[in-house]
């Protein structure tokens, strides 16, 4: 997630005194600098002494990571959690002294900064510093301001929701060359056509059965009730590990 914010952010020319990323990974830090020769690399400490922190952790790791780094932050920092499930009142169990938290639910596609980002902040998030904050934000897409309780379910509606997917639309190119079409032509009409099926979904003023009855031979039709069980098996069940 790292690597996505930062090309983002420089997608848009945002300048920053200076990037300090930390990891426990020396050849993720490596890779990192490769593409961004401007990123510091440092110890946890040195990275949460910034005066904007980003915690860019999984959520197992968080609270002890922040338990480590909590005398590092400083009070009138911006800090902004991008995991799921560890909310902000458990933030401030570790971070208290700090009034300015807020929590991001990133998606991939801020790497062309093209990103659905929804974003909360802590009730006393000073003004200034939130309008600060949306604007740095909003250089990777859109940043919608949501009440807590619903940002693990843009983890699973948003951040999650291209892996189900890319695997499928890089299977259907594969088809698309064993039937005739070139790599291309295939992407192409992949990409126009699911543009336009969304648009046709949720712009049409159709309701979803009237769009599903335009087209009346479904070559997968008869795997559309085990592909819906997978869908709410599989999300609803990581929706309930992820929630606070």
């Amino acid at each position: 997630m790292t690597k996505i914010l930062l090309q983002g952010f420089k997608n848009k020319n945002v300048k920053f005194g200076k990037v300090v990323v930390t990891d426990t990974n020396p050849e993720v830090l490596a890779n990192l600098k490769k593409l961004f020769p401007e990123v510091e690399s440092s110890d946890a400490k040195g990275a949460a002494s910034q005066d904007i922190v980003f915690i860019a952790l999984h959520p197992p790791v968080v609270m002890d990571t922040l338990e480590l780094v909590k005398n590092d932050v400083k009070a009138e920092a911006i800090v902004v959690s991008l995991a799921p499930k560890i909310n902000l009142p458990k933030l401030s169990i570790k971070l208290g002294h700090v009034k300015n938290l807020a929590r991001l639910i990133p998606n991939a596609t801020s790497y062309i900064n093209e990103g659905y980002n929804p974003v909360t902040f802590a009730s006393g998030f000073d003004l200034s510093e939130k309008n600060e904050v949306m604007d740095l934000l909003s250089s990777l897409g859109t940043t919608p301001e949501v009440s807590e309780e619903k940002l693990e379910s843009y983890a699973i509606m948003s951040a999650m929701l291209p892996t189900y997917f890319w695997f499928q639309w890089r299977e259907l190119a594969d088809i698309g060359g064993k039937i005739g079409l070139s790599d291309e032509e295939s992407k192409k009409s992949i990409y126009e056509t699911i543009i336009a099926s969304l648009n046709l979904m949720y712009k049409s003023g159709l309701s979803a059965s009237e769009v599903i009855d335009l087209i009346p031979v479904k070559p997968i039709g008869e795997h559309e009730r085990e592909i819906s069980e997978i869908y709410n098996s599989k999300l609803i069940a990581l929706f309930e590990k992820i929630k606070p």
